[in-house]
């Protein structure tokens, strides 16, 4: 009983070990770059908050009983957390398939749901790391003032590890480096602007606000403005249902295609 209990004791330090391995190594991939990863979406999300908040904002009025630049903060900072959680991931993995040192992986004795969790955990950080950065940029334009730390904090680690779990998917099925920005260019950008970031779905004609029902990122962006200034256009209950939901579902399918090895056995 006694010698059972040391072998288990050895091998969950071992699985602590690999797991924790994948996470430093994937924190200071993007932390050795900050200067490509970490500051450019705060120059470019603190530009958005001078073009449509600064410049266009006080035209447009209130939205939702807020100043139009608050209004879309909580937009800005959730279309960093998802764009940069994704980049993550996707460049990480894929870069170890092209330099073939991902086999050194795939053949040690870890289970494939430590790899996994270790490269999402890395989408996650960098998600964190940008949504901070933005926050602060953000509080040079506007007040903002958290409704509930929970809703908020929840949000931002749901969609960050949804997110690194796509650009998982898109890593293990790219050939080739042109494959890893396609998916971001014709299917992340476009759902990610027409995700209520800049606009309340109230405001559009019944077709087209029914029709942004069926686009997953609208309920993450309104469950953290919810999270921010306690207003959604969609009920919170329904938000986390469709984002728990996609995670589940991604997780699975990321677990599948590294137990068939898609994309890594040749």
């Amino acid at each position: 009983m006694r010698e059972h209990a040391r072998t288990r004791s050895l091998g969950w330090r071992f699985y602590s070990v690999a797991f924790t391995t994948i996470l430093i190594k994937e924190v200071n991939r993007f932390g050795r770059i900050w200067l490509q990863t970490i500051l450019p979406p705060g120059i470019s999300m603190g530009l958005y908050f001078v073009i449509f908040g600064h410049l266009i904002g006080p035209r447009i009025g209130q939205m939702g009983g807020f100043s139009y630049m608050q209004y879309i903060a909580p937009g800005i900072i959730m279309m960093a957390v998802i764009t940069n959680a994704y980049a993550n991931v996707t460049s990480s993995f894929f870069g170890a398939k092209f330099q073939r040192h991902i086999e050194e992986i795939l053949v040690a004795p870890v289970p494939n749901v430590l790899i996994l969790a270790g490269y999402v955990c890395g989408g996650i950080c960098r998600g964190l790391c940008v949504a901070a950065l933005v926050t602060v940029v953000a509080s040079f334009f506007t007040d903002l003032t958290v409704h509930s730390y929970g809703v908020t904090f929840a949000v931002v680690l749901m969609t960050s590890a949804l997110f690194s779990l796509g650009g998982f998917i898109n890593a293990v099925f790219a050939r080739k480096f042109d494959d890893i920005s396609i998916v971001p260019t014709f299917v992340l950008t476009p759902l990610t602007y027409l995700g209520g970031v800049f606009y309340s779905i109230d405001l559009l004609p019944e077709f087209w606000r029914h029709l942004s029902l069926l686009n997953p990122i609208l309920y993450m962006v309104n469950a953290f403005r919810f999270g921010i200034l306690g207003v959604s256009d969609i009920a919170l209950g329904q938000a986390f249902g469709v984002i728990g939901a996609f995670v589940v579902l991604l997780t699975a399918w990321s677990l599948y295609l590294l137990e068939r090895g898609v994309g890594l056995r040749s």
